[in-house]
């Protein structure tokens, strides 16, 4: 299973962002600002759209995108019409210079694990970037090994909308074996007739590796930070934020 099919319940869409949410996301703070001073904006993997809904909150007046192969995770963006939503991956479509700022977040671009998946995805990237625009996304640091930390960090318990207290509990695969790291995520509730599981899988690409993948590509790295304070990039960075633009 993809890691974005677990999101193709509507119900477990619906608890993404009640576990992580967006207002108190240090990575959302830092994208809302690059939205904002962009005219025309596509979210690649835009999840419940919250990224943009709230660009539009803060007054952005431009073009909005986002795109996402998950329906559970349209369907709420989908509450909110001021905005285009594209029900799909890079594949699948073919803008070509419409876009002054492209965004992965949520690490979302560490879901393409196949070399020929991530090259095609680029080519879309820029192939869709206006002749001065910039592609920013993020990807984990493989050299500080946060998979370690998964299980505390992204197990617990929320109460949904509904008011049932569900419980996650994320649990690594092991070992882990080269650049693709191995997940499985159960969501549970007392009021629930059965668990959900989904099982998951992310590729942790080296600085290098990645740089290889953007240049073939025909992007050019810009700069790269390292944390969502503006840090620049080094070996103990949690993240290697990259600012990419037509090579």
């Amino acid at each position: 299973m993809k890691v974005e099919e677990q999101f193709s319940d509507e119900r477990v869409a619906a608890l993404y962002d009640v576990f992580h949410p967006p207002l108190e996301r240090d990575d959302y703070r830092f994208y809302w600002d690059l939205v904002m001073q962009a005219d025309s904006v596509l979210d690649v993997g835009c999840g419940t759209g919250a990224l943009l809904h709230e660009a539009r909150e803060r007054g952005h007046t431009g073009r909005l995108v986002g795109l996402d192969p998950a329906p559970g995770m349209l369907s709420l963006a989908r509450q909110w019409s001021d905005v285009e939503w594209v029900q799909g991956d890079l594949s699948e479509v073919d803008w070509e210079r419409e876009f002054d700022l492209i965004v992965m977040t949520g690490h979302a671009f560490q879901e393409l694990r196949e070399d020929e998946v991530i090259l095609s995805a680029l080519k879309a990237v820029r192939a869709a970037l206006t002749d001065d625009g910039r592609f920013v996304f993020e990807t984990r640091n493989p050299l500080v090994r946060g998979w370690e930390r998964w299980a505390t960090q992204y197990s617990g318990e929320v109460v949904d909308v509904n008011g049932d207290v569900v419980q996650r509990e994320h649990t690594l695969v092991q070992p882990v074996e080269g650049e693709i790291v191995r997940f499985t995520t159960t969501y549970s509730s007392p009021n629930w007739s059965t668990p959900f599981v989904s099982h998951g899988a992310l590729r942790f690409l080296s600085r290098q590796r990645l740089a290889e993948f953007l240049a073939e590509a025909g992007l050019a790295i810009e700069k790269q930070l390292g944390d969502w304070d503006g840090q620049p990039f080094s070996n103990t960075s949690p993240e290697i934020i990259t600012f990419a633009k037509r090579g």
